[in-house]
């Protein structure tokens, strides 16, 4: 059976996944990119770019296994990119140029429709207008029978945690402190949604953090 997972989900120590003011400079809005440098120096991100090398330790470790038995991707519009409002156009294809790094179907979050864009590797974002729950049953009859990585960003999250959507969750904590931004935790009581930590390991980094539903 398909399971929703959250992988390499970095946050900081006090518990944002994303700084203010998203835009083309800061995609992880402002000061929103100090806490995924744990990932930058890992071979799995290199692989990502097309670059040799990078380190093959345990944060590596977490990065690689997060892209196993994968089928599909959920993620917001924020995170898809900085345009706000109907799309104007279809230039925007998201961040990572031609090839996207998901090789499987991305259905993102969204108010306003737009057609599916098909890129190269295997990635086709799909435009879901009608909520996360339409998404979550897309994403499982396209995954057949892998599981869906949730990517963020992080009031996606908080949607599908809020649900008790989520069957594992992955989180990469940053020593770094934002002060402000987008607050992974506020207002969730993850005991009472029957969440509880199965494994907690320290990177060269991060420390990795493993939450499952009970």
């Amino acid at each position: 059976m398909s399971r929703l997972r959250i992988e390499c989900f970095s946050i900081s120590l006090d518990g944002y996944g994303a700084g203010l003011n998203q835009d083309l400079e800061n995609p992880l809005g402002r000061n929103g990119k100090a806490v995924h440098e744990w990932f930058f120096p890992t071979l799995t991100f290199n692989k990502m770019i097309g670059q040799p090398g990078g380190t093959t330790g345990i944060d590596n470790q977490f990065a690689a296994r997060g892209f196993e038995g994968v089928g599909a991707n959920i993620m917001g519009r924020n995170m898809f990119g900085p345009v706000r409002g109907p799309w104007q156009d279809d230039e925007w294809t998201g961040w990572w140029g031609a090839n996207p790094p998901y090789h499987s179907p991305v259905f993102v979050l969204t108010h306003h429709k737009r057609e599916p864009i098909e890129m190269e590797g295997g990635t086709t974002f799909y435009f879901v207008t009608d909520g996360i729950e339409s998404a979550l049953k897309q994403a499982k009859k396209a995954a057949g029978g892998k599981d869906i990585r949730l990517n963020g960003g992080v009031s996606v999250i908080r949607q599908y945690l809020s649900k008790g959507y989520v069957d594992y969750m992955h989180l990469a904590v940053s020593p770094k402190l934002l002060g402000a931004g987008e607050n992974l935790f506020a207002g969730l009581d993850l005991v009472q949604l029957g969440y509880v930590v199965k494994e907690s390991t320290h990177g060269e980094n991060a420390t990795h953090i493993i939450f499952e539903k009970l």
